[in-house]
């Protein structure tokens, strides 16, 4: 009989969850919504999961990738705005007491390097930084063979570095994502479409994402300088710029790092949405 791990991403507005099996294919995956979390709207929404797949499949195991910042017994934390009523939730408690099988629980940030360290373009690696560019910056650390998450489970905090106080702007608000998306909008232009813009010779658009991309480069150079990792793996969904993203924050990371420091490998993250469900296990099975 065929066994499965389950795997959880819980973001802001949806939960995904998917089947895994010993070759690290996702071969069920679906999803709902996390409805603001009303009256602990996730946590029932796991355990209720969790009952229909031990009932259809046998399970070894059960990963949670999800936003906030999780404790070192797998309850939230920490969790903003987007996700009311999250934080203290004991989820890998409840979801352990329910199935009595192994769980593990890690930050979405944690899960995505996780995930690539198992199946993607971190695979094998014992010294990489995933900096994950989306709504907000997020990072993670994994080093000599486990995640560095500081004393108080709070370290890779990286988007709220940087802080300008002129212009009252931390790390994220100048480079997340959103943040190139917000600008983009006074053009009527996707993040998609500015950088095909700039990619075929468009000086308007090549200007804005140099622009951004040396605020990027701001951050990447913070790393290197303080922790020197073997690669760092950009993430979040403009990592599908793929080399083009890669080489325009290595161009601006030269006006940040002294010449000859600048050792660290650098690629985009290769899993896409798949990273988070894949990390939620990794912890669980032999890598």
């Amino acid at each position: 009989m065929t066994k499965y791990y389950l795997s959880f991403d819980v973001g802001g507005t949806t939960i995904k969850y998917g089947l895994i099996d010993s070759e690290l294919n996702i071969i069920e995956s679906n999803s709902c919504p996390t409805l603001k979390n009303i009256d602990d709207h996730i946590l029932k929404s796991l355990k209720k999961i969790t009952e229909e797949m031990m009932e259809a499949y046998t399970l070894l195991g059960i990963g949670v990738s999800t936003a906030g910042i999780v404790g070192k017994k797998g309850e939230i934390q920490y969790a903003g705005p987007t996700i009311p009523g999250y934080i203290g939730t004991p989820i890998k408690k409840e979801l352990e007491k329910l199935s009595g099988l192994p769980v593990s629980v890690v930050n979405d940030v944690d899960a995505a390097l996780l995930g690539e360290r198992l199946a993607g373009n971190a695979r094998g690696s014992d010294n990489v930084y995933c900096i994950a560019l989306g709504t907000g910056i997020g990072g993670a650390y994994f080093y000599e063979g486990k995640l560095f998450s500081g004393a108080h489970a709070s370290a890779n905090s990286i988007g709220y570095t940087l802080y300008d106080k002129n212009t009252k702007t931390d790390y994220q608000k100048r480079a997340a994502t959103l943040s190139l998306e917000a600008y983009l909008k006074n053009f009527d232009t996707s993040v998609i479409d500015a950088f095909e813009k700039a990619k075929d010779g468009d000086e308007k658009f090549k200007k804005i994402i140099e622009d951004w991309g040396d605020e990027v480069a701001r951050g990447v150079a913070e790393i290197i300088l303080l922790f020197d990792p073997e690669l760092i793996l950009l993430g979040g969904a403009v990592a599908k710029q793929d080399e083009y993203l890669v080489d325009l924050v290595r161009r601006h990371l030269k006006d940040y790092v002294p010449e000859g420091l600048i050792q660290t490998q650098i690629k985009v993250s290769h899993l896409a949405n798949k990273a988070q469900l894949l990390g939620g296990i990794a912890e669980l099975v032999d890598i």
